[in-house]
């Protein structure tokens, strides 16, 4: 890889400022670094080993600075996951846990709000969280509700085992539009 220019990191969900805070070294820096030990040749769990030897690197951020990493270098498409792609959308809304669970758990409370309500549930723990079974299985949903106040929750929505970047990109506009559609039914 000599004589090559190293990919930088233009679209990154976290600054310079954040990954050096919490990790001692800036985006470029890592970048360097990774290149330097040999990354661009290993897999996944290898490169967040060789980001773990860093003792002051807690773990998320091995994840963070190794899929950011996998991305710049082109190891790894936008919302690529080892078992497909991942997308996550998120909302608050002015509602109890308990009403946000009710929306997602009940058929027919789902069906007012959600186009495609077609969901079976696989694990249930009330007002906390969902996993479901999108359509025939093939794609899986987790929901989870947090509440931020007595009236208000944050519901977080992630969809995964996505075919690809084109279905990763429709299922989280799909998601942000449902999520306005439940926000408005619940608060008006």
């Amino acid at each position: 890889m000599s004589g090559e220019t190293p990919t930088r990191v233009t679209t990154r969900a976290i600054g310079d400022a954040a990954v050096e805070a919490a990790t001692g070294r800036p985006w470029d820096a890592w970048l360097e670094q990774l290149d330097r030990a040999g990354a661009r040749e290993l897999d996944h769990k290898s490169i967040v080993a060789l980001v773990g030897q860093h003792e002051s690197v807690r773990p998320w951020w091995q994840q963070m600075v190794t899929v950011t990493y996998e991305q710049a270098r082109g190891l790894r498409k936008k919302h690529e996951m080892a078992d497909g792609y991942q997308i996550s959308r998120s909302k608050t809304v002015a509602a109890p846990a308990e009403q946000l669970y009710t929306a997602f758990a009940d058929p027919a409370r789902r069906s007012l709000w959600l186009a495609h309500p077609d969901l079976a549930i696989r694990k249930a723990t009330p007002y906390k969280s969902l996993r479901m079974s999108w359509g025939a299985g093939e794609t899986e949903v987790r929901v989870e509700f947090t509440p931020r106040g007595p009236e208000k929750t944050q519901v977080v929505v992630q969809h995964s085992k996505l075919a690809d970047p084109a279905e990763a990109d429709a299922m989280k506009a799909n998601w942000g539009q449902q999520l306005a559609k439940l926000k408005v039914l619940l608060e008006d």
